[in-house]
């Protein structure tokens, strides 16, 4: 194994203001229909909270909703905000073998931005399914078109056109002005790290969004966040931000107990996370029910006293 070109403890950036955003979940109602009113508060409580909401996520089953959803989703952020910032998922629904869809990701980018969210880029067959120079040639034609966006980089344990770039062609990616960030969700450190020292040196106002939930404590070393796991407990993620930006140790326990959550709720299969956030917030009182898309894969009920167990432990749960 070739020797790291960092070091990680050397990384460590204390009391620094931590830019969080939450996958905020799509709930269900008995009925099959989303919950609106619930999606309301819970867009609401997380930008209250100082945490950036992000709609039409995987959390928000953007492979499986229709477009009418899509679009509604998009009217309920606009309309509940009032004007705050709140970022979108574009996602083009392809099939292995096909071709980039430029066309479709430009209608997601546009709808998005109507609607004054910042889109971030899913990927798809017809994005990663290309060389490397065409991945980049892609996303010019994005940042051409384009005010603002974020990209993102998916482990297929999550979705099965999901890809994570070689450090070149993310390089690349940081060259495009329009290009603000990235989420990085491989669920390994040490890419990450390599992409946050890829950062400091080539472009130090990137933002390199975290989606390792199961490295949540990766905030310490430089990265920001754009997690599906925030989304149990965005109270929770914006007190723990807080106690990083004050140097106050309380971080430490938090997050352990935060990081434990996240083990429990994205094991595999990673996907059915969605149900553990659904049964998470029901207990919470913050959802009518904890149903998820039909086509979502789902957790036993088994698993709903040990998330009360872990809520009583963050003491959000009675």
């Amino acid at each position: 194994m070739p020797e790291a070109t960092y070091d990680p403890v050397s990384m460590i950036k204390p009391r620094r203001k931590i830019t969080g955003i939450s996958a905020v979940l799509l709930p269900y109602l008995e009925s099959g229909e989303i919950d609106r009113d619930s999606l309301r508060s819970h867009v609401a409580r997380t930008a209250e909270v100082g945490i950036t909401p992000a709609v039409n996520m995987d959390t928000g089953y953007v492979n499986l909703i229709d477009e009418s959803t899509f679009i509604e989703v998009l009217n309920i952020a606009r309309d509940t905000l009032s004007g705050a910032p709140f970022v979108a998922g574009a996602f083009v629904s392809d099939q292995p073998g096909a071709g980039f869809d430029a066309a479709g990701y430009q209608r997601k980018i546009d709808l998005i931005q109507e609607y004054g969210g910042t889109p971030v880029i899913f990927q798809s067959y017809g994005l990663v399914d290309q060389a490397p120079a065409q991945i980049v040639e892609s996303y010019r034609t994005i940042a051409a078109n384009t005010d603002r966006f974020i990209a993102f980089e998916l482990t297929r344990d999550l979705l099965p056109f999901g890809a994570v770039y070689d450090l070149e062609t993310y390089a690349a990616l940081m060259e495009m002005l329009q290009c603000i960030g990235a989420k990085h969700s491989s669920f390994h450190r040490e890419p990450e790290w390599e992409r946050l020292q890829l950062r400091d040196q080539k472009r130090p106002d990137f933002k390199i969004f975290t989606g390792n939930d199961f490295g949540i404590d990766m905030v310490q070393y430089g990265s920001d966040y754009l997690l599906g796991l925030s989304t149990f407990a965005p109270d929770l993620f914006a007190k723990r931000d807080a106690y990083w930006a004050a140097g106050d140790p309380a971080f430490y326990e938090l997050n352990d107990q935060l990081q434990y959550l996240g083990y429990f709720t994205f094991r595999s299969p990673s996907a059915a996370y969605k149900h553990s956030a659904a049964q998470f917030l029901h207990l919470r009182g913050w959802t009518k029910t904890n149903l998820t898309h039909p086509q979502s894969p789902t957790r036993p009920d088994s698993d709903i006293e040990v998330l009360r167990e872990l809520g009583q432990r963050l003491k959000v749960i009675d």
